[in-house]
């Protein structure tokens, strides 16, 4: 496998930035940019997932990166079962909540086998 020579690099890194960037423009949308404490709480668990698989690139260790990327992951899962409050508050719709999940999902498994990969090495 190459380096990784910057977090950038990183695929769920990347994927992970154009969720938090979704997060972002859907909370500007409708009676969503008036629930503050939902926005504020979905934008900080996406920001956490991109903010930790950085840092734990910046790690010394594989095991310490591995563990950043299970922090990432957890953050990414909150931000799943944060879209079905904001489905079922009606301030996304099914298609959207569809993608961004889809796309939560394919981070969440993106992590996990990166830190299983860097564990066993």
């Amino acid at each position: 496998m190459a380096t990784i020579k910057t977090f950038e690099e990183i695929k769920a890194w990347q994927k992970a930035r154009m969720v938090t960037k979704a997060i972002y423009e859907i909370s500007k949308i409708g009676e969503f940019r008036t629930d503050f404490e939902l926005q504020k709480q979905m934008k900080r668990a996406s920001v956490s997932m991109m903010a930790n698989i950085a840092e734990g690139h910046g790690r010394r260790t594989n095991k310490e990166f591995a563990n950043h990327l299970n922090i990432a992951r957890g953050s990414c899962h909150e931000v799943q079962a944060l879209l079905y409050v904001a489905l079922d508050l009606n301030y996304i719709g099914s298609d959207y909540f569809k993608k961004i999940y889809s796309d939560l999902a394919e981070i969440s498994k993106m992590t996990l086998s990166f830190a299983r990969y860097l564990r066993r090495n």
